[in-house]
């Protein structure tokens, strides 16, 4: 859980998008898609970020299981209901994503506190999501991008918020981020095969 939404920074700004609004799976997914590196031979890690014990922190893993039962294709999904990644074994996890897959991209997802305005609001950008500033722990940045999903608001007894943030915003919000990524992976592909066509024209014969 990260509680300051704008922990990051990214010139020009980071994408925000309310998660009932028009098109908003679509939107997540450009915005996504528009942060992959297509120059990288580089697989794509989703790494979310999060418990079930916190309805407010379940954002992350209800995204990954979602996921998961989607079979979303080319990108590798950790952190899942069954097996999620939370303050206690994030280093332990981040070394073992970066062994099997040998240092890929990757997508952190947590959940957020903000202003009451920004409550389901959903940030794309460049740069890590902070984990655990929330709980007054040092823990590792993760992701060269991430998504994070304003669940409720900030400023007075976090823990009581998230242990009282509404599962049904929690549950709309993991489908719309879950369906934007898998879309993503969609458009991706796509991207990665002409970006390989237009270099192959460009060799020389």
């Amino acid at each position: 859980m990260n509680l300051r939404p704008n922990f990051f920074e990214k010139k020009g700004g980071e994408a925000k998008i309310i998660f009932d609004e028009e098109g908003a799976s679509t939107k997540i997914a450009k915005e996504i898609v528009s942060i992959l590196p297509t120059h990288l031979n580089k697989p794509i890690a989703i790494v979310c970020i999060g418990t079930d014990r916190s309805t407010g922190d379940a954002l992350g893993p209800l995204i990954g299981t979602k996921l998961e039962e989607k079979g979303s294709p080319l990108f590798h999904v950790y952190g899942t209901l069954d097996d999620p990644i939370h303050a206690v074994n994030l280093e332990d996890q981040l070394k073992l994503i970066n062994s099997d897959l040998h240092y890929p991209f990757i997508i952190g997802i947590d959940a957020c506190l903000g202003r009451l305005k920004s409550v389901g609001m959903i940030q794309v950008g460049d740069g890590p999501v902070k984990p655990g500033a929330g709980v007054k722990k040092e823990l590792p940045p993760v992701g060269d991008m991430h998504i994070t999903g304003i669940v409720n608001v900030s400023g007075f007894m976090e823990f009581f918020v998230l242990q009282n943030t509404r599962l049904n915003l929690v549950m709309k919000m993991a489908s719309i981020i879950s369906d934007g990524i898998f879309e993503a992976s969609l458009l991706y592909k796509r991207k990665l095969v002409m970006s390989k066509a237009n270099a192959e024209q460009l060799r020389p014969i």
